[in-house]
């Protein structure tokens, strides 16, 4: 047996001058490496990676070698050069049924990463039933690796190099299989349990344990019962590798004796089937107590022989004696039989790994399972008769069924034609309902808008009152001043109807006795000090005109964009009475972007916010500091700016800042708020995609930061 084991691993492994280059080189695509490794077994299965020369190593020559049975540890040298952008690359090691994998680095020789089918699935890194490893290695870098393999279940080493992107469709495509495989087989068992506790035929039954064991065979053998029913117990999973071959065996062997009858057409080669089910029994004691390498040599041997001997049955009951239930049999057992053996010389080592090979028994029992449903329904026909007086009575009931389910309609129909009824004169109510509470939401807001705008006109009437009665103070003094100078120049206006020179002297005396007398150097003085102060009550006026266009955009329907340093500039001019001389106000208005906005709309939330902070100074009894309000503008980033209006107030609980944006929910007295105010800030702050952020605390103050996008591109990215 050594002697065989011997002779199959140096055909596998040929020398260097029969293989590939000494680097697998990588350029994003699915790679079979294969052929770029060199291999070493170590029989003792006790040697580290030091004590091994690299001499020792060999050459492989085939794609995916495989080496059976084996006991021995097998270590793997390979080096990789990334031709790609990126720095991780995947090796996968695609044979679930290996007990441990570990890769060392090839620089170091230090352990990197350890996988093993004996811990829970949920440790591993990439969620697959392959064992997958992350390989870092850097664009135009070449690496080396080593990998210490051992497996107590068949040994194939098909060793996939691949891109995360690659593998991650490669792993997609398997499962969509997996999941196509899946789909037939729990179809063909509710299909035929159904047909099962129907006419209660033992073939049924044991055709649906055979599907659902050999289903289970072929998932376990392909590392998704592991991933998706049982990923906590690898000890089970291990378990399973032999468990459910045998299971699909010994089902196998009782649905061939019940259909085929072979106790009573062919007794000798019924006994053979009852002594492969023994065998079968056999491999699973035999893992149990611990033979793990015995037992699978079993399961191959049993499936190879109750094969052969099943082809045999079904074969001579076809030719021989012209069993119609034989030859639907041997159809379907034929082409599972090809892709059974296939699997079978593959584990011996007798066929190379492959695609071809490796879903040849999945691809095989597919279509085995369809045709031997068709065999099974081909007896159905033979029950037909039997079954028409039953289905004459199920009939019978079904009409008379029918009678009472038309009966109960038109009961229901009536019933849920008087629901209706009651359900569309509740629904008028609840109409007429919200139509009111609609239109008292309306008067709401616009008793709110009413409130703002005799607020405003309030500001406006004490902001422009003070210059302009400071102009109209002046007016009667100006006045008297004039006429002064008027009577002077009167006087000099007489003189020119004086032809005597002596008469003009008298008349210049009495002009300078004039001038004396009205003390014309202050009257100048004066006038022109009446003038100053006109000339700045004038341009205050103006000042106050120019803010209040900045504010008066209420009415404005289309984004602009505003200078919103303007629009706060305004509203405290308008609020400036409101602030009195006690309250301090502290502005550092940065240097900010024109906003993509309303801007009529912005000057509301800044009057809004400022009035609930200038109530909440002056309301506040602050006998420990003095009443102050912060005004800040400063850019965020790149895309937004952000507003902050700050106070020292009596600020807020946490359980009245939760409810401030709520509609009509204020803290002020009867009479001073409808409850409105910040509900709206929040509506128009939204409609602008900003954002609105309060910082509150008690006795502390309150802050509202506003966060807006520059344009509106910013607000929909």
């Amino acid at each position: 047996m050594n002697a065989l084991r011997i002779i199959l691993f140096l055909t596998v492994l040929l020398p260097f001058t029969m293989c590939y280059g000494t680097n697998v080189d990588f350029y994003g695509k699915k790679t079979v490496a294969g052929k770029f490794i060199e291999i070493y077994e170590d029989g003792s299965n006790k040697k580290t990676l030091s004590e091994i020369d690299s001499s020792q190593f060999v050459r492989s020559s085939v794609d995916t070698p495989n080496f059976g049975l084996s006991k021995s540890a097998f270590w793997v040298k390979l080096s990789i050069k990334n031709h790609t952008k990126e720095e991780i690359i995947l090796l996968e090691l695609a044979s679930p049924m290996i007990d441990l994998c570990q890769l060392y680095s090839g620089e170091t020789r230090k352990l990197l990463q350890s996988n093993s089918e004996n811990l829970p699935f949920r440790q591993r890194k990439i969620n697959d039933p392959n064992l997958i490893f992350e390989l870092k290695v850097s664009p135009g870098e070449t690496k080396t690796f080593f990998l210490k393999i051992l497996a107590s279940e068949q040994l194939i080493l098909p060793l996939i190099i691949n891109s995360p992107k690659e593998f991650y469709q490669d792993s997609l495509n398997k499962e969509i299989l997996a999941g196509i495989q899946i789909g037939i087989l729990l179809v063909m068992i509710l299909y035929n349990l159904f047909i099962y506790f129907s006419v209660k035929e033992e073939s049924y039954l044991y055709y649906v344990l055979y599907i659902l064991f050999i289903g289970l065979t072929q998932l376990t053998l392909s590392g998704y019962t592991y991933k998706y029913l049982w990923p906590d117990t690898p000890a089970f999973n291990n378990l399973a590798y032999v468990m459910f071959p045998a299971l699909a065996g010994i089902f196998t062997i009782l649905f061939i004796k019940n259909f085929l009858h072979t106790s009573v057409k062919s007794p000798i080669l019924h006994h053979m089937l009852t002594i492969v089910s023994f065998g079968y029994l056999l491999a699973l004691v035999t893992r149990l107590v611990g033979y793990d390498l015995i037992s699978f040599r079993i399961i191959d041997i049993m499936a190879l022989t109750g094969a052969i001997v099943t082809l045999i049955i079904a074969a001579r009951l076809s030719f021989l004696e012209n069993y119609r239930p034989a030859k639907f049999f041997l159809t379907a057992w034929l082409v599972f039989l090809v892709g059974l053996i296939l699997y079978i010389v593959r584990n011996l080592n007798m066929l190379p790994y492959n695609d071809f090979t490796n879903y040849s028994m999945q691809v095989g029992t597919i279509i085995e399972v369809i045709l031997l449903s068709f065999a099974l329904a081909d007896k159905i026909n033979i029950l037909k008769k039997e079954r028409e007086l039953s289905q004459e009575q199920a009939l019978r009931i079904s009409l008379e069924n029918e009678k009472i389910i038309r009966e109960q309609n038109i009961s229901l129909e009536k019933k849920v034609a008087e629901r209706t009824i009651e359900l569309t004169k509740t629904n008028i109510d609840l109409e007429d309902t919200l139509n009111k509470l609609k239109d008292a939401q309306s008067q709401l807001i616009e008793s709110e808008k009413m409130a703002s705008l005799g607020q405003l006109t309030a500001g406006i009437a004490h902001e422009i009152n003070n210059p302009i009665n400071f102009v109209s103070s002046n007016i009667r003094p100006l006045r008297r001043d004039i006429d002064d100078v008027m009577e002077i120049l009167s006087e000099f206006d007489e003189m020119q109807q004086i032809d005597s020179l002596e008469g003009i002297h008298t008349k210049l005396n009495q002009i300078e006795k004039l001038k004396e007398d009205l003390d014309l150097d202050y009257i100048k003085t004066e006038i022109g000090l009446l003038l100053s102060g006109m000339e700045d009550g004038a341009r205050r006026t103006v000042e106050i005109v120019k803010g209040l266009k900045v504010f008066s955009r209420v009415d404005e329907s289309d984004l602009n964009f505003v200078n919103l340093n303007e629009g706060i500039e305004s509203t405290l001019v308008i609020l400036n009475y409101q602030m009195g001389t006690n309250l301090e106000l502290i502005k550092n208005l940065g240097s900010i972007p024109n906003v993509e906005c309303y801007g009529g709309k912005m000057n509301q939330v800044f009057m809004n916010i400022l009035t609930n902070s200038i109530y909440a100074v002056q309301k506040g009894n602050l006998t420990d500091r003095k009443p102050t309000i912060w005004v800040k503008t400063f850019l965020k980033d790149s895309e937004h700016v952000t507003i902050s209006i700050k106070d020292n107030g009596s600020g807020m609980s946490p359980e009245v800042k939760a409810k401030i944006y709520d509609p009509f929910f204020t803290t002020k007295d009867v009479g001073e708020g409808t409850g409105l105010g910040l509900s709206i800030v929040f509506k128009i702050i939204e409609v602008h995609y900003g954002t609105i952020e309060v910082i509150s605390e008690i006795n502390k103050g309150t802050e509202f930061v506003i966060t807006l996008p520059i344009t509106k591109k910013n607000s929909l990215t």
